[in-house]
């Protein structure tokens, strides 16, 4: 038996298969076929209407005893591209009329399968509605908005009612390669694919977009990764922005350090805060050992950031006051709470066996955290580190810009994101930067950025002894540039 359909209807496929069903035909001698519609032009006329047929998926259950569930799935499922669709779906249609039982089975392959579709199809679907960019064009009864999208499965007949829902008062149309659709501010109107050249070019009013896109766009929270992940590069031919992204990209960091340089009073006022609590005595030039002692004891009773109430104490710096090399850390961890030590944890313990290994002299060190208190949520009786938030690291910067100041060391490692931006005032990415060194907008003094040696512990216990192997090799060029255990070529 062969079954013949349009791609992206999803009753005739449920008649059919009713009827296959029915019928007792098995999975394998029934050949689905999902014919494609012909190019059209332009806002093309209203494709004919179908013959009236049963829609059984309206009462799925009673003819053909199905679970509702699975007819939701495979409304999702049989849009995808793949022209395999069809069989996972009879198959498992047919298991589940011989026992119902079948639809329990999560892990059967054909059940994994469509539900694999579906989550593609529905992201496809999200990222129809996120992508498409109308342009105006003017026809014989006025000005319609016309896009071009090129979506990878059958979804056209499932996005266009969010663009009623959000644009019902205009008129406009979607042109795909897989169909088109518009909404003549009453109803939609389906109709064949079309061609890319059907659709209108970039118009006077796109200069003004393109430009308020530079604007907005945040160098200091670029995130390339994570924006190619959301918007998949195969979407950028048909965004007018996209032609800006690489640009923009390549200047971020620049532009960060740019706007990092010109410190707002905000900022201004919460670094120096820590510094005026000394007040007289560091007037009076105490030793930075008890300028130390005494910033501590101040920062003991800080509550500006909303979890300090939650830990159990503020975990400040230890080590030298007169510290040729500092390291920051993220924020302190479960026993580093409980000790008020920074770096006594799994994540400190790497750090201190990799400064053995490099032979670092402790009275050379002072560690410190960017972050100074845990911050954490419950998981049945554990407490689960949490990364702080951009406005709660700001609250510490206060704390952390005086021991700098105090122990005026001669550069500084970054151990993370966290210390990264509180060092430097900006998100920049780790991986682009480790190894690397960055001057503070601050000071003047040399950032050394490495990744957080809990970075090298939650990857798993496969592989450890290497990947700390390569994590204490990389922060060795610290060192070799500070003359602690290697040369220095200062």
């Amino acid at each position: 038996m062969t079954a013949g359909m349009a791609p992206d209807d999803f009753d005739a496929f449920l008649a059919v298969l009713r009827d296959a069903l029915q019928r007792g035909l098995p999975p394998g001698e029934v050949n689905w076929e999902a014919g494609e519609a012909a190019q059209s032009s332009l806002l093309p006329e209203p494709a004919a209407q179908p013959p009236e047929r049963h829609d059984a998926s309206r009462n799925p259950g009673s003819s053909l005893r199905l679970p509702r569930a699975f007819v939701d799935l495979l409304r999702m499922a049989t849009l995808h591209d793949d022209a395999r669709r069809f069989h996972p779906a009879h198959t498992l249609a047919s298991a589940i009329l011989q026992d119902r039982r079948a639809w329990l089975d999560t892990l059967r392959a054909d059940r994994l399968q469509l539900e694999r579709m579906a989550r593609e199809v529905r992201r496809e679907i999200h990222k129809m509605h996120a992508f498409v960019r109308f342009r105006p064009m003017a026809d014989e009864t006025g000005e319609c908005l016309v896009a071009w999208f090129e979506p990878t499965h059958h979804i056209v007949r499932a996005a266009a009612p969010f663009f009623v829902d959000r644009f019902a008062g205009m008129r406009w149309a979607i042109l795909t390669p897989r169909g088109s659709v518009r909404w003549d501010r009453r109803e939609l109107r389906f109709g064949p694919a079309a061609r890319r050249c059907n659709a209108p070019g970039p118009d006077e009013g796109e200069a003004l977009w393109l430009a308020y896109y530079r604007s907005i766009f945040n160098p200091a929270r670029a995130n390339p990764a994570m924006m190619r992940r959301e918007m998949p590069i195969r979407f950028w031919s048909n965004l007018p922005e996209a032609a800006q992204i690489p640009s923009l990209l390549r200047e971020a960091d620049a532009r960060t350090l740019d706007m990092q340089a010109q410190v707002s009073p905000a900022r201004e006022r919460r670094v120096g805060a820590a510094t005026r609590a000394c007040g007289q005595a560091a007037a009076r030039t105490l030793p930075p050992s008890d300028r130390l002692g005494l910033l501590a004891r101040q920062a003991a009773s800080c509550s500006e950031c909303a979890f300090a109430t939650d830990a159990t104490q503020t975990v400040w710096g230890e080590g030298a006051a007169d510290a040729a090399l500092m390291l920051v850390g993220e924020q302190p961890g479960d026993q580093e709470d409980l000790a008020g030590r920074p770096f006594v944890g799994p994540a400190g313990q790497l750090l201190r066996r990799a400064l053995a290994q490099l032979r670092w002299p402790g009275e050379r060190l002072y560690f410190t955290n960017a972050v100074k208190h845990f911050k954490y949520e419950f998981r049945g009786k554990r407490r689960i580190h949490k990364t702080a938030a951009q406005r709660e690291a700001q609250a510490c910067a206060q704390w952390l810009e005086a021991e700098i100041a105090t122990v005026r060391p001669q550069a500084i490692v970054a151990l993370g994101r966290t210390a990264l931006a509180s060092l430097v005032g900006a998100s920049l990415s780790i991986e682009a930067h480790a190894g690397q060194w960055i001057e503070r907008p601050a000071d003047g003094r040399p950032v050394f950025v490495m990744p957080h040696p809990a970075a090298v512990l939650r990857a798993g216990p496969a592989g450890l002894a290497q990947r700390e192997t390569e994590w204490t090799a990389l922060l060795a060029g610290a060192g070799a540039a500070w003359n602690l255990g290697a040369p220095s070529h200062k």
